[in-house]
């Protein structure tokens, strides 16, 4: 496997991979939301508003976007996006196939995106991701990677 950047020739295989790896998040999401609120969020199909992030992500141009590849494979990506006035970088979006994952694929995309930061000059680096349980792996992989959590408490009210 290697990590190389992002090209747009790629983009239909990262929006397919992306949309199969949060699969499973978007429905512990979805339990875990008023159904007002998850409409409000993502529509009638979480599918085309993720699809639309995803483009918009790897279309952007303040935004650095890899892929991880195996014989011309993609089997994840990862974006991040850079605030110098804060040397804060962000792990924007992360997805690994869901045939590819538990094989430290994501860790590996992580601490690439990491060292990338570093090397940029960035002193601290973020992510954010759901308390529910369909992020849990994800919360293990950026725990594992290193980052301790900052409890915040967001609330939703249907208005």
């Amino acid at each position: 496997m290697q990590i190389e950047p992002y090209a747009s020739h790629q983009q239909a295989a990262v929006i397919q991979l992306s949309l199969r790896a949060w699969s499973p998040v978007f429905e512990s999401i979805k339990g875990s939301l008023d159904a007002d609120v998850y409409r409000v969020f993502y529509g009638d199909d979480w599918r085309l508003s993720q699809q639309k992030a995803v483009v918009a992500v790897c279309d952007a141009d303040d935004v650095h976007v890899w892929v991880a590849i195996d014989s011309e494979v993609i089997l994840g990506f990862v974006a991040v996006k850079l605030d110098f006035e804060s040397s804060l970088g962000e792990l924007y979006m992360v997805a690994v196939d869901p045939d590819f994952q538990g094989r430290g694929i994501g860790s590996a995309l992580i601490e690439f995106a990491l060292t990338w930061m570093k090397q940029a000059g960035m002193a601290i680096a973020m992510v954010e991701t759901g308390a529910d349980p369909g992020h849990a792996a994800a919360r293990r992989t950026y725990e594992k990677a290193g980052f301790g959590l900052w409890p915040v408490a967001r609330y939703f009210k249907n208005l």
